[in-house]
């Protein structure tokens, strides 16, 4: 839970979000501002504290840290990629400087042979999600996407457990965002780098095998995706919705259901033999039953 007071209102932002990500796992994260997504986000990344609750990444535990722990965690155990690409890089120095820095941070100065190592890792990186053209570009010499994937790069420098990211394809075009989407699943699939996305684009989160929709700072829904082989061999995504229950037994039914079936205030339950059928509460007249 994440409670913001500011003049004596209290506005709660997170409500008893229930979330676990698997190790390796690369997901999104969905839902309109003020949600609670970004707050999540943050506290994830050590940035925020809960005010209640636990929160818990790679072992780490995110309310008993302090703060020279939590610097620690910051540079060593979370990458971040932020959704302005000035936010992500320095632009005086160049894409492997931009790089090393992060490793430099963490391990200090070093000899001559840790700072070779630092510029080889560097250059890997660089090659890996390919950017091998760019390394002794600085920031305005790239391209948005050139500089979003470096970013990528200097979020994975100290081979984090985790990386964070915020929107990373909110301010380029669909071409781009593919590009840097591929870059994410390249870190996914040849590091095993555990990733998180929250995205508005919904081009990139049917990309991924899972994406979690947060409403009112509660999970609402989650949609899990799965490749499936026909009998001609064709291969097709299917997609299954899945909607959240929470440890007190509260689930939100996804908006467009309730529009569909004008549910409003309540419903009707009935418990069958292997299921619980949720129906719209449609009466007659004031203490009728409801209609089948």
């Amino acid at each position: 839970m994440r409670i913001f007071r500011t003049d004596g209102v209290e506005v709660q932002a997170l409500q008893g979000l229930d979330l676990l990500v698997a190790d390796g796992e690369l997901m999104a994260l969905v839902g309109a501002s003020g949600s609670g997504k970004s707050t999540l986000l943050g506290i994830l990344a050590g940035l925020d504290v809960p005010t209640a609750g636990s929160a818990t990444v790679a072992g780490f535990d995110l309310l008993a840290m302090d703060a020279r722990a939590r610097l620690r965690y910051r540079r060593e155990v979370v990458g971040f990629v932020w959704q302005q690409t000035a936010r992500n890089l320095l632009p005086y120095l160049t894409a492997v400087q931009n790089v090393v820095l992060p490793m430099q941070l963490s391990e200090g100065g070093g000899g001559r042979h840790a700072r070779r190592r630092r510029v080889a890792h560097a250059e890997d990186l660089l090659g890996l999600l390919g950017l091998a053209h760019c390394r002794d570009r600085r920031s305005r010499e790239m391209s948005g996407g050139e500089q979003q994937r470096t970013a990528i790069a200097v979020a994975l420098a100290n081979s984090p457990a985790v990386i964070l990211a915020d929107e990373p394809t909110g301010e380029l075009d669909s071409a781009t965002a593919e590009q840097v989407f591929a870059a994410f699943r390249t870190a996914n699939e040849e590091l095993g780098t555990t990733i998180v996305i929250v995205t508005h684009d919904q081009a990139v989160a049917s990309q991924v095998r899972r994406t979690v929709a947060v409403h009112d700072g509660r999970m609402a829904s989650e949609v899990l995706r799965r490749t499936e082989v026909d009998a001609s061999g064709a291969e097709r995504v299917v997609a299954r919705e899945y909607a959240a229950v929470d440890r007190a037994g509260r689930l939100q039914l996804p908006r467009p259901y309730t529009e569909a079936l004008e549910i409003r205030e309540r419903v009707v339950l009935d418990l069958e033999e292997d299921h619980i059928r949720v129906s719209p509460d449609r009466k007659d007249g004031e203490g009728g039953e409801p209609r089948r």
